[in-house]
C-alpha cells in the first residue's frame, strides 16, 4: 500500500492532469461537437447547473427522462424508476419515494451525501467510521457498508458515492429486497449519475471555503460530429483544510463517459476514478457520569496527525437499452466497483472522567480491498388483458462481493494523553501485525430472479405486485491460520404488493406490503450457519401535487425485523443467537417543488418510534443513533432579472433532529439540534454567463453531534461549524 506521501504526490499529479484536461477539452471539444456535419440536437431545457460540490452540474432533465432515468423539474420530482425498475409517475407508485434534485444540490452547495439527505424525512446519519464512509439510518435501520447506497440502481463498494458525477439522489422508503436483493428494511438510497447529452454544454467552476482551500471542477458534454455518439467528461479536485485541530481533505476525480443514441438502442459506458486522502476522525467523548460531551473546545482532537485514510476507488458502469417495439423493452446494466485503502489511527480505548486522562492504542488497516460485480437484466413490456393495462417486468440479477483486509496492525495500550492539556506525538504509529486479526475475508454471492406487474384495473385503481426468489452463498473469517467463522447458503422468497387509488390526477392514496432479508455474517466470531435477518413492512400514505408544481407525500409505516444477531455468554463462552427483534413505526411528510413562479422549496418531517423488542440485554431500548424526530426546510426566492439581464436568487432554511441514543444500552444521548443555512446567487449576463454564489452553512455556529460509533461513548462525530463557501461558475 502506498504511503501518505505517495498518495499526496499522486493527488497533486491528478490535480495537474485535471487542469490540463479541462483546458484542452474546453477548447477542442466544442469544435468537435459543433462541426457542420454534427447531428441536430434538441435545445437544452435549462442552463447548466452546479454539481455535488456545489460546483459543476449540467442538467439531464427531459433528455434523460425519456431514456428511462426519471424526470425532475426544478425542485420537483415527476417520475422515478427506483421503486419499480419501470418508469412511473410519482403518484402511481405505492411506496414513498423522495428525490433531491440537481437544482436543490446546486442551491445548497451540497458537498457530501450527508448534506443532500438532510432534506429527506426519517433519514439520519449512522456510524461513518471516522468520517470515511457513507452511513445512514432509514426508518430506524441501517449502518455503514450495509449495501443501502446504490449507484444507478446497482450495488457498489464506494466509500463515498456522491461526487461531481451525481445528477440527483432518490430515496426509496421501506423494504426493497424483492428487486434489489440483500437490503435492510428501512429503504435504499439511489445516487443517479449524469449521462452524456446530445447538445453541447460546458461548465467550469471554482470554490473557496472559509476553512481554507477549495474545490475546482469541470463538466463538458455534447455530440461527436457525424456519429450517434455523445460524450461527457467530468473532473473534480478538492484540497481543503479540516476544521478541527489538524488534518486536510484532498481528493481528485476523473470521469469520462460515452453514449450511443440509436433509433431503438441506447448504450452507455462510464468510468469514475477517485483518489483520496481524508481525516480519520472518531470525534469527541461523552462522559457517562454527566451524559454530556467532555468540556473541551470542539476543535480539539484526541488522536494523532497520522489519523488518515488514503485510498483509490474505481467504478465502471455499462448499460444497454433496446426497444423491440413501442410496448417491449430490454435493459441490461452492469457495475464493477472496487475500493483499495489503508489507514492509521490512534484509537481511544478508555477515558478517566476524574482526571481527563485517556488510554490510547495505535491501530492500522493495511491493504484493504473490496470488489463488487453487479449485473441486472430486465424485460419490461405492456400488454392489455380484458381491457386492463399490465406493465410487466421480468428480471434476473447477479451480485458478487469480495473483501480482503490483509495486515491488521495492533499495538499495546498507552496512557499519558490528557484531554485538557493535549500533547501530540507521544503515541507513534504502529507497524506490528496481529496475525489473529489479519486476513479478514468476506465472500458473498447472490442470484435473484423476479417478476412484477403494475395492473391498471381502472383509471383510478392500480395494483403493483411482485415476487422474487433469491439464493445466496457466503463465507467469512479471519486469522493466520485462517478461521472460517461464517459458512452459509440458502434461498429466500421475497414478495411485495401495493395498491393505489387515484382520486384525481393530482391526488392518490396507497398502501403496500414488502419484505426484506440480510444474511448473517461474522468475521470475528464463529456463528456457523444461522437464518438471515428478515423484515416485514406495512405502509399507507397519500401523494399530491398542488400550486405551481409542488409534489408531496405523507406516509405511516410499521416495520419489524426478526432474527437479529446477538451474543450470549454462558459459562464464560460466547454463543451467537438470532432471537432478537427490532420494531420501527412512524409517520413522515415530504414536499418539494414550486410554490409560485418565484419560490421553490423542499421540506420534510419524520417521526420514527424505533425499539429493540427482544434482546437479553437491550429489550425496550432505542437502537443507537435512531432519532425520534427529524425535520428540514429550504426555500429560495428567484427575483428574475435585476439590473438589466442579470439575475438574483436568495435562499435559506434549517435542518435538525431530536436526541438520539449513542449506544444500544441508552446510557447517554446525543442532544437535539437545529442548524440554519443561507445562500445568495448572482448571475451576470454575458456571452459567457458567470454565476457568483455565497453559501453560509451553520449560520449561527451551532455545536451539534451527528452520530456515534454505536458501540461505546468514545467516538461521537461533531457537526461542522459555521462555514462560508464562495463559488464562481462559468457557463459556455
Amino acid at each position: 500500500m502506498a504511503s501518505p506521501t505517495t498518495y499526496r504526490a499522486r493527488l497533486h499529479r491528478s490535480a495537474a492532469a485535471l487542469v490540463r484536461a479541462s483546458v484542452l477539452a474546453s477548447t477542442a471539444l466544442p469544435g468537435l461537437a459543433l462541426a457542420q456535419d454534427a447531428p441536430q440536437a434538441a435545445p437544452r431545457p435549462d442552463a447548466p447547473q452546479e454539481s455535488e460540490t456545489g460546483i459543476v452540474a449540467l442538467p439531464t432533465l427531459v433528455v434523460q427522462a425519456e431514456r428511462g432515468d426519471g424526470q425532475t423539474q426544478g425542485y420537483q420530482p415527476l417520475t422515478s424508476s427506483t421503486a419499480t425498475l419501470t418508469q412511473m409517475p410519482i403518484l402511481d407508485i405505492p411506496q414513498a419515494v423522495n428525490t433531491v434534485t440537481q437544482e436543490v444540490i446546486r442551491d445548497q452547495n451540497a458537498t457530501t451525501l450527508d448534506q443532500v439527505l438532510q432534506n429527506v424525512s426519517n433519514v439520519t446519519i449512522a456510524n461513518t467510521l471516522g468520517g470515511t464512509q457513507d452511513a445512514f439510518i432509514r426508518r430506524g435501520f441501517g449502518d455503514n457498508r450495509d449495501g443501502g447506497v446504490l449507484t444507478n440502481g446497482l450495488r457498489t463498494v464506494l466509500p463515498r458515492s456522491f461526487n461531481a458525477t451525481t445528477d440527483r439522489v432518490e430515496v426509496l422508503k421501506g423494504p426493497a429486497s424483492t428487486l434489489y436483493g440483500i437490503q435492510e428494511p428501512g429503504g435504499i438510497i439511489n445516487v443517479i449519475t449524469k449521462k452524456p447529452l446530445e447538445s453541447y454544454a460546458a461548465v467550469l467552476d471554482g470554490s473557496l471555503t472559509s476553512f481554507g482551500g477549495g474545490y475546482a471542477d469541470f463538466d463538458l458534454t455534447g455530440p461527436i460530429a457525424g456519429t450517434k455518439l455523445a460524450y461527457r467528461f467530468i473532473g473534480e479536485y478538492q484540497d481543503t483544510n479540516y476544521w478541527r485541530s489538524f488534518g486536510d481533505t484532498e481528493q481528485g476525480i476523473l470521469a469520462p463517459s460515452l453514449a450511443y443514441y440509436g433509433e431503438d438502442t441506447v448504450a452507455t459506458l462510464a468510468y469514475t476514478h477517485r483518489e483520496y486522502s481524508v481525516p480519520f476522525d472518531r470525534g469527541t467523548i461523552f462522559d457517562l457520569t454527566t451524559g454530556k460531551p467532555v468540556p473541551v473546545d470542539r476543535r480539539t482532537r484526541f488522536d494523532e496527525p497520522y489519523n488518515v485514510t488514503n485510498g483509490t476507488s474505481d467504478l465502471v458502469l455499462a448499460g444497454l437499452e433496446h426497444d423491440f417495439s413501442d410496448a417491449w423493452k430490454l435493459k441490461v446494466n452492469y457495475a464493477y466497483s472496487q475500493d483499495v485503502y489503508a489507514d492509521n489511527q490512534a484509537r481511544v480505548i478508555a477515558y478517566d472522567s476524574a482526571t481527563g486522562n485517556l488510554t490510547r492504542r495505535a491501530d492500522a488497516t493495511q491493504d484493504s480491498t473490496q470488489k463488487d460485480h453487479n449485473l441486472r437484466a430486465d424485460l419490461n413490456g405492456t400488454v392489455n388483458v380484458a381491457g386492463m393495462k399490465n406493465e410487466l417486468l421480468f428480471g434476473v440479477a447477479y451480485n458478487t462481493y469480495d473483501l480482503l483486509r490483509t495486515d491488521m496492525i495492533r499495538c499495546k495500550n498507552k496512557t499519558g494523553f490528557n484531554i485538557y492539556n493535549p500533547v501530540y506525538g507521544t503515541l507513534p504509529y504502529c507497524t506490528t501485525v496481529s496475525a489473529a486479526d489479519s486476513d479478514q475475508t468476506i465472500q458473498q454471492s447472490l442470484y435473484n430472479g423476479y417478476a412484477q406487474d403494475a395492473l391498471y384495473l381502472t383509471e383510478q385503481w392500480i395494483v403493483v405486485a411482485g415476487a422474487s426468489y433469491q439464493y445466496y452463498t457466503q463465507t467469512a473469517g479471519k486469522g493466520r491460520p485462517f478461521n472460517l467463522n461464517t459458512d452459509a447458503d440458502g434461498g429466500e422468497f421475497m414478495p411485495r404488493a401495493g395498491l393505489v387509488y387515484k382520486a384525481t390526477d393530482k391526488l392518490s392514496f396507497y398502501a403496500n406490503y414488502a419484505t426484506s432479508f440480510v444474511p448473517q455474517t461474522s468475521i470475528a466470531s464463529y456463528i456457523g450457519t444461522l437464518p438471515p435477518e428478515t423484515g416485514v413492512s406495512y405502509e399507507a400514505g397519500v401523494k399530491f401535487e398542488i400550486f405551481r408544481g409542488l409534489t408531496g407525500t405523507a406516509a405511516v409505516f410499521n416495520i419489524e425485523k426478526e432474527n437479529v444477531l446477538y451474543t450470549e455468554v454462558i459459562d464464560g463462552e460466547s454463543y451467537a443467537r438470532t432471537a432478537g427483534k427490532v420494531r420501527s413505526r412512524g409517520f413522515e411528510f415530504d414536499i418539494a417543488g414550486a410554490l409560485t413562479d418565484e419560490i421553490n422549496l423542499i421540506a420534510s418531517y419524520g417521526f420514527t418510534d424505533a425499539k429493540i423488542v427482544e434482546d437479553p440485554d437491550y429489550a425496550g431500548n432505542v437502537p443507537a443513533n435512531a432519532a425520534r424526530h427529524n425535520y428540514s426546510l429550504f426555500a429560495t426566492y428567484d427575483f428574475g432579472k435585476v439590473w438589466g439581464d442579470n439575475k438574483l436568487k436568495i435562499g435559506g432554511g434549517f435542518h435538525g433532529r431530536s436526541a438520539a441514543p449513542g449506544v444500544a444500552a441508552n446510557t447517554y444521548w446525543l442532544p437535539a439540534y437545529v442548524v440554519f443555512d443561507a445562500m445568495v446567487a448572482y448571475t451576470i449576463a454575458a456571452p459567457t454567463p458567470v454565476t457568483v454564489q455565497l453559501n453560509v452553512k451553520n449560520l449561527f455556529d451551532t455545536t451539534y453531534y451527528t452520530s456515534s460509533q454505536a458501540n461505546n461513548n468514545l467516538g461521537n462525530a461533531i457537526g461542522d461549524p459555521l462555514e462560508a463557501i464562495l463559488s464562481a461558475r462559468f457557463t459556455f
